[in-house]
C-alpha cells in the first residue's frame, strides 16, 4: 500500500471517528447466521451495558445509559411489547411555536404548562423497543452514567442493530448485574 494511500485512509477515519464512541459502535452488521437460537437482550445496571443474544452466544454488546435517581429503570423479566423506528416521548420533549422554534426547551408535559400559541414536540427516541408501557431501549445520549428518565439508551448503531434483531415476544432481562 502506498504511503499517500495510507495517510488517505487514516484521514478518512479521523473525519469519521468523532462523532461516534467507539470503533465496534459503527458496526451494523447483522448477526452472523451461524449463531442459533432464540434472540434475547440482557441489560446490565451496575455495569451499564447491554448484551444481544442469540441462544447463549452474546452476539453484540452496547455502553448505556439507565434511569438516573427517582426514574430507575424497572428490574426484572419483561418482552418487546412493540417497536418504533422513528418513536417521540409523549411526555418529556419540547414546547415550539408555529415555525418550530423552540419556545420552552426540555419539559415534562405533566408539570410544565404550555404556553399560549405552542405545541409539543416530543424528544426522538430512534428505533424505540418497549418493554413496559413509557419504558423502552432507544438510541440517546450516553453521558457514562444513568442519566434518562427510565429508558434504556444505546448508541445510534447499536439501537438499530438491537432493534432489527428483536421481534414482539422477544424476551428483555433487566439486572443488577
Amino acid at each position: 500500500m502506498t504511503r499517500i494511500l495510507r495517510f488517505a485512509l487514516a484521514l478518512a477515519s479521523l473525519v469519521i471517528l468523532p462523532g461516534c464512541g467507539t470503533v465496534s459502535d459503527l458496526v451494523v452488521t447483522n448477526i452472523p447466521d451461524n449463531h442459533r437460537g432464540k434472540t434475547k437482550i440482557v441489560v446490565d445496571l451496575r455495569n451499564q451495558r447491554a448484551y444481544l443474544y442469540k441462544g447463549k452466544t452474546a452476539v453484540a454488546e452496547s455502553r448505556i445509559s439507565t434511569g438516573r435517581e427517582g426514574h430507575d429503570t424497572p428490574e426484572g423479566r419483561f418482552t418487546v411489547t412493540r417497536k418504533d423506528q422513528d418513536h417521540r416521548s409523549s411526555v418529556y420533549g419540547d414546547y415550539a411555536d408555529r415555525a418550530n422554534c423552540v419556545v420552552v426547551a426540555n419539559v415534562d408535559v405533566r408539570k410544565t404548562q404550555k404556553p399560549s400559541h405552542a405545541h409539543f414536540v416530543g424528544a426522538p427516541m430512534p428505533y424505540f423497543i418497549e418493554f413496559s408501557p413509557g419504558f423502552g431501549l432507544h438510541a440517546g445520549d450516553l453521558p457514562g452514567y444513568p442519566a434518562s428518565h427510565g429508558c434504556v439508551r444505546l448508541t445510534f448503531w447499536k439501537a438499530r442493530q438491537f432493534y432489527n434483531a428483536a421481534k414482539v415476544g422477544t424476551p428483555i432481562l433487566i439486572k443488577q448485574g
